[in-house]
């Protein structure tokens, strides 16, 4: 079986670099500072609602924060999300002629994933938001950035898919001679290997949210 070219790896995260070599993109160029980026990116409203987030003192709440309860709940979406995505049988019945199933696919457990780390990431600021003043401090600020930042995240995330297809082509026309479209369990693995990034990229917000909740609860928080 043909194999595509493969570029020098780009130094950045992994789902990053993932989707740099299967859309066969160099290395990005250096960027502006974070900082930089986060001025440009923020509107005065959110700006606005952000500096009050941070100048807040709200009063601490009254009930103790169950913080394995929380880990626990989403471990078990994460691991509901990542067996979707490891499934050999989806999508069924695909051939190497066509990209549609694949992309179908694809968008299917993107939203899925957005859906559910949505809703996980709403449950722990609930939880952070009855605790100390720190706590809920944090779920202000988590909250703002969510607005802030999802409109980009989405509009990146979204070309995943587009990124996939152009992957899929090059095989197809590198293994234009190899029988029973050989290749394809080679492209289900990219697939995965990218969504599962994906799912990491997704979880980082909720993991520092459970990392704020596993501090309090060692410490005695309530």
């Amino acid at each position: 079986m043909a194999a595509v070219q493969q570029r020098a790896p780009v130094s950045a995260p992994a789902f990053v670099r993932l989707l740099a070599r299967l859309g066969d993109i160099g290395a990005p160029s250096a960027g502006p500072a974070l900082s930089e980026q986060l001025g440009q990116w923020i509107d005065w409203n959110r700006a606005i609602a952000l500096s009050r987030a941070l100048d807040a003192a709200p009063s601490p709440g009254s009930f103790p924060i169950q913080a394995e309860g929380e880990a626990a709940a989403c471990a078990r979406v994460r691991t509901t999300l990542q067996t979707a995505i490891t499934r050999t049988d989806k999508p069924a019945h695909p051939t190497g002629e066509d990209f549609a199933p694949f992309r179908r696919h694809c968008v299917d457990l993107q939203r899925s994933m957005l859906a559910s780390t949505g809703q996980l990431r709403g449950r722990l600021r609930d939880a952070l938001a009855t605790g100390s003043s720190d706590q809920a401090r944090l779920a202000e600020v988590d909250a703002v950035m969510e607005m802030t930042l999802s409109p980009r995240e989405h509009a990146l995330l979204a070309t995943t898919p587009t990124l996939l297809g152009q992957h899929f082509e090059r095989l197809k026309r590198a293994n234009a001679e190899a029988p029973d479209d050989a290749w394809l369990p080679s492209f289900r693995r990219d697939l995965q290997d990218v969504l599962l990034a994906e799912l990491d990229v997704r979880f980082h917000p909720i993991e520092a949210l459970l990392a704020a909740l596993r501090t309090s609860h060692a410490s005695g928080t309530p």
